[in-house]
C-alpha cells in the first residue's frame, strides 16, 4: 500500500533537471486536494516534481470516506493531516491547482493556476465520492503526461 505525507520529500541528485512543485488546493485540505496530491505522487516521477496539499481553512482531518476511497487504490491518507496554504509553503511552487472551490480558492501572485471544478466530497455518497476520485485521477495523470513527469519519462 502507498503511504503518503501531505507533503512528500524528495533529493535531487546528479544532473536530474530542477524539481517541479505543484500545489493542489482547496478549502479545508480534507478531500479533493488530499486525493490530487497523492495520486500525482504516485504517477510522477519524484526525481522530476512533487506535490504539495494545502487549504485556505484546513480542517482537522481529511475525510474518512476520502481515506476509504483512496483504500481501494492502495493508498493510505490516514495518517495525512490538513494543513494550510501559506506564503512559505508556496513560495518556490511552479503551479497552483485550485480544486473548485469558487471564491474561496486562494490566490498567490505569481504563480500559474489553474482550476479544476470538483464536486466536493464531504457527506457524498461513496459511489460519488470513488467518480469524484476517478475525475482527479485521470486530471492528475493528464497533467503528468503533459508536463513529461510522468515515471516513464525520467531522466536516467
Amino acid at each position: 500500500m502507498w503511504q503518503t505525507d501531505v507533503v512528500v520529500p524528495h533529493a535531487l541528485t546528479g544532473d536530474v533537471p530542477a524539481m517541479e512543485t505543484v500545489i493542489f488546493a482547496c478549502v479545508h485540505n480534507a478531500g479533493r486536494s488530499q486525493m490530487a496530491a497523492a495520486l500525482f505522487c504516485v504517477l510522477a516521477d519524484p526525481r522530476r516534481a512533487r506535490a504539495i496539499s494545502a487549504g485556505t481553512r484546513p480542517g482537522e482531518r481529511v475525510h474518512p470516506i476520502v481515506v476509504e476511497v483512496m483504500k481501494d487504490l492502495g493508498i493510505d491518507l490516514s495518517s495525512n493531516r490538513p494543513q494550510k496554504l501559506t506564503d512559505e509553503l508556496a513560495r518556490g511552487a511552479s503551479l497552483l491547482i485550485t480544486m473548485g472551490c469558487g471564491d474561496e480558492c486562494p490566490f498567490v501572485p505569481g504563480l500559474a493556476r489553474d482550476d479544476w471544478p470538483l464536486t466536493n466530497p464531504k457527506d457524498r455518497p461513496i459511489d460519488e465520492v470513488r467518480a469524484i476520485r476517478d475525475d482527479i485521477q485521470e486530471r492528475v495523470r493528464a497533467l503528468v503526461d503533459a508536463h513529461l513527469w510522468n515515471r516513464t519519462s525520467a531522466v536516467e
